[in-house]
């Protein structure tokens, strides 16, 4: 736990608190692993950001600032309408953190929970619309090469429904891509990762290489619960959910939802092909296909607009009000209390010597090396995989299948089990 001399002070639009060139206007989420606030700056008062800080006892821990460090590099490097933009990554009295932009909405998993609630489903364009988006983001992840024209080979590995974010003006962000899988603790206890066996790819779940066509699994996982309003792997213990996903047994959505024709099961059924080799070789061509079924719906993305807004009317209604406060809000004067250490997407494409620093504290000095120590991490060639939340090695680096560290061989082993 966080002693009280750790704690931020969340501030209000009525008394804004200062967080180096921030100023703090209230928390909107708060996790295991960090907070995230509302905020504005001095330098762009117009704009409202999302900061998340890190919680503090996680800076003890050298290897979670290295991991966070280098995530954080990439993040502000994902420049794509969707994707949520990520501006910076810094440090300063004494707390790591991001700025994001601040993306007004719900997230896939509230949206799916309220239609299940009041019996609803989510209309088959949107869902449409809306995986073909997260398609064009990761394919920009995927397809990303660093300054000297190398591919970085980024995977992303956590693409599910708590990442995906729809916007009130109807934009489709994926969250925190590089960012929020970045913080957390390692460990190899296996319950942690409870939930998210949901949306692997079967070689993920063995522990596997893997490429950007595991994400495009998770994609399709994703459709297939929008087009059904139903998980598609579910079990009673983590053990048997995992067979499911390993196995990937599944049945075209027209089985539950008889408004999906056979050109969309088509479209769902080789996302969420087993093999690799059968899958669509990039999310571009997952979002191809789906633009081309969409374009007889002659779908306008006010439609979605509409339909989210009247789920969560209230909601809506609130957060407008908030954020109409926070922009209205009289930010006080004097000097910005500027990051002890602050990296930007200039910064990062760049030399990563000219990092803006503010003093030679041995903090700041320990993570301007951490930012070099990355450097070459970047330009190996080797897949850079974002880890699962909760993760260990073992999953966030590619193994041997035939190895002792791949996952589902871990789990063999603790419940004595063989194939």
């Amino acid at each position: 736990m966080d002693s009280a001399a750790d704690k931020l002070d969340p501030g209000s639009p009525e008394n804004p608190q200062s967080f180096g060139k921030y100023l703090l206007m209230g928390m909107i989420a708060r996790g295991g692993m960090a907070e995230v606030y509302r905020a504005r700056s001095r330098q762009s008062g117009g704009r409202l950001y999302a900061v998340k800080c890190m919680r503090a006892q996680l800076a003890k821990e050298a290897r979670f600032v290295e991991m966070f460090v280098r995530e954080g590099k990439l993040a502000v490097l994902l420049s794509h309408d969707n994707i949520v933009r990520t501006f910076e990554i810094g440090r300063t009295e004494g707390r790591y953190f991001i700025a994001m932009e601040y993306i007004g909405g719900k997230d896939l998993t509230q949206i799916l929970r309220r239609c299940q609630e009041t019996n609803a489903r989510i209309p088959l364009p949107h869902a449409c619309y809306i995986a073909a988006k997260m398609s064009e983001g990761l394919h920009h992840a995927h397809t990303l090469n660093d300054a000297d024209g190398k591919p970085l080979q980024i995977v992303n590995r956590d693409v599910s429904p708590s990442n995906v974010r729809i916007a009130w003006d109807g934009q489709v962000k994926l969250l925190d891509f590089g960012i929020a899988q970045a913080m957390v603790k390692f460990t190899s206890e296996i319950g942690v990762l409870k939930g998210k066996f949901s949306y692997m790819s079967p070689e993920q779940i063995r522990g596997m290489p893997v490429d950007a066509r595991t994400d495009v699994f998770s994609t399709g996982i994703i459709l297939h619960e929008m087009l059904t309003t139903e998980k598609l792997f579910r079990g009673d213990t983590e053990f048997q959910l995992m067979e499911r996903v390993r196995n990937a047994e599944v049945l075209p959505p027209s089985k539950f939802n008889r408004r999906v024709p056979e050109a969309l099961d088509r479209i769902v059924m080789k996302a969420l092909a087993r093999d690799v080799a059968d899958r669509y070789a990039s999310a571009a061509e997952l979002a191809q296909d789906l633009h081309k079924f969409l374009a007889p719906y002659r779908f306008d993305p006010r439609e979605m607009v509409e339909h989210v807004r009247s789920l969560f009317r209230a909601d809506y209604d609130t957060e407008m009000a908030e954020i109409s406060e926070c922009l209205r809000a009289e930010l006080p004067t004097g000097e910005d209390r500027d990051a002890s250490m602050v990296m930007t997407a200039t910064v990062v494409e760049g030399n990563v010597a000219s990092v803006q620093m503010t003093g030679q504290r041995p903090a700041d000095e320990q993570l301007a090396k951490l930012v070099s120590a990355t450097e070459s991490s970047t330009k190996s060639g080797e897949p850079l995989a974002i880890p699962v939340p909760g993760s260990g090695p073992e999953v966030t680096q590619p193994t041997n299948p035939s190895g002792p560290k791949g996952l589902w061989a871990r789990l063999r082993g603790r419940w004595g089990k063989t194939e």
